[in-house]
């Protein structure tokens, strides 16, 4: 078969391209934004990729189209339509599917799927769960949002461990919609036998009107466990605990306080792992953060369902590397530290700063510069959620290029603390000229922050210098 993805760049569609190709089917992809390093990635697997979204791709004549979710029906200001490529399908009756629809019929079907779902946390836990599966000998497929360093990819087919037992595939559960003609969330698709619902929170403030439409598509996903499956819960998660009030068919295990099926015992990077009350595994790892704690929680516990003993998992964790962008040491110069991080959602910015803060205690400076780049962050519905946000933090960044909300009126509270700048070269001498030696410095967004990781390393060194 010849499918031809539309939106191909995307983390999700790339890695559904990876599979798609493994499996053997010939690929193709359009994209407006075709450039390393998931061109690179992409290209190295076989797949021709295309720049924009031009109708003469119609002449390519596949199989079938897979649209990706950034493609709309949206007009430029001309009235010419954005999506060409998309006009050009529906005007010839082609055939075209989402992507999500075409992983659950080409992929998922006939395997035991376990999908992790939750505002935060998603693509660390997948990742985790799909070590300890692998960990174990049970050579699962994944689909990642991100690139566990432990595989070093992020998405693979996977095979069967045995004659009897099904296939085993992982994958990160995104609640964001499925296409423009298909507004369900991504996860309805997937009908896992093992869903892990990690924590919920009002998010993608572009789509969602509320916490309480959330909630719905997540009960959705509840809905499509079948009786013999497990759904692993944040029992903390007061939005969760709705969602299962509204009924389960389904066994269910939870996790994350004192009380709960599974809980830890210790300090996040040191800790016993108690199932129903019991001591069953200790665990020693270089990862920082009570999230993590939870993250790792959820693994074990989805992990348990398939038949791996929490001491196997927690053994496995213990090699886990984590995921690319999450705390990840981009370098050190002038003897400060410079940091990635995926953070962008207030929750998780506040949870990475506490994590770090904890690692390196009081005494240890930290600046936090941040790019409010989702659409929820640029709606400036959670504006007044950062100065709590940023707590740990020493000194705080904004970067404020594209912003329709005013980001110093936002962190007042914080005082002198506090920095804002949409001039990405002016924004990264301010912070130079802030750091000193000892600082750990966080950049997050959810994007490349424009490779102010480079800059701030380039630019401290040339001040050491």
């Amino acid at each position: 078969m010849h499918i031809h993805i539309l939106g191909i760049c995307g983390t999700f569609m790339g890695g559904l391209a990876a599979l798609a190709r493994e499996a053997g089917h010939k690929v193709t992809g359009c994209d407006a934004g075709v450039y390393p390093p998931m061109s690179e990635q992409l290209r190295a697997l076989g797949i021709d990729l295309i720049e924009g979204y031009g109708a003469d791709q119609l002449g390519l004549k596949p199989d079938l189209f897979v649209i990706g979710n950034v493609v709309s029906r949206v007009h430029l200001a001309d009235g010419r339509p954005k999506f060409s490529l998309m006009e050009a399908i529906l005007d010839a009756g082609q055939p075209y599917t989402s992507g999500p629809q075409w992983l659950s019929q080409h992929v998922l079907q006939g395997r035991h799927v376990l999908a992790v779902a939750g505002t935060h946390g998603k693509t660390t836990t997948t990742s985790m769960l799909a070590w300890i599966l692998q960990s174990c000998g049970l050579t699962p497929g994944f689909l990642v949002g991100g690139v566990p360093l432990n595989f070093g990819v992020s998405a693979r087919l996977g095979q069967q461990a045995n004659a009897q037992a099904r296939p085993l595939f992982v994958i990160e559960a995104d609640e964001y919609d499925t296409a423009f003609f298909d507004k369900r969330s991504k996860f309805v698709h997937y009908r896992p036998r093992t869903a892990v619902l990690n924590n919920l929170e009002f998010d993608h403030a572009d789509i969602f009107p509320d916490l309480a439409a959330i909630e719905r598509q997540f009960h959705h996903l509840v809905r499509t466990v079948p009786q013999s499956g497990r759904i692993v819960v944040n029992r903390t998660a007061e939005a969760l605990m709705r969602v299962l009030g509204q009924g389960v068919w389904s066994e269910v295990v939870d996790f994350g306080d004192a009380s709960s099926d599974l809980a830890a015992r210790g300090a996040p990077h040191d800790f016993e792992v108690l199932l129903r009350g019991q001591r069953a595994a200790q665990l020693r790892w270089e990862l920082t953060g009570v999230h993590n704690q939870m993250n790792a929680l959820a693994a074990i516990a989805a992990a348990e369902h398939v038949g791996i003993a929490p001491a196997q998992a927690a053994e496995a964790l213990a090699s886990f590397q984590n995921v690319r962008r999450r705390m990840e040491l981009r370098g050190t110069a002038a003897g400060v530290a410079v940091y990635d991080d995926f953070a962008h959602h207030p929750t998780a910015i506040r949870t990475t700063l506490d994590g770090l803060r904890q690692r390196v205690g009081p005494g240890t400076r930290i600046l936090a510069a941040f790019e409010p780049r989702s659409n929820t962050m640029k709606l400036g519905t959670m504006a007044a959620q950062l100065p709590w946000a940023l707590e740990s933090a020493d000194l705080a960044f904004c970067y404020t290029q594209g912003l329709d909300w005013n980001a110093a009126q936002a962190l007042a509270p914080m005082g002198a603390r506090a920095h804002t700048g949409a001039d990405l070269a002016a924004f990264v001498a301010e912070v130079v000229q802030c750091a000193r030696p000892g600082d750990q410095i966080v950049c997050m967004s959810n994007g490349s922050f424009g490779g102010i990781h480079d800059m701030l390393l380039k630019a401290l060194k040339d001040k050491s210098a």
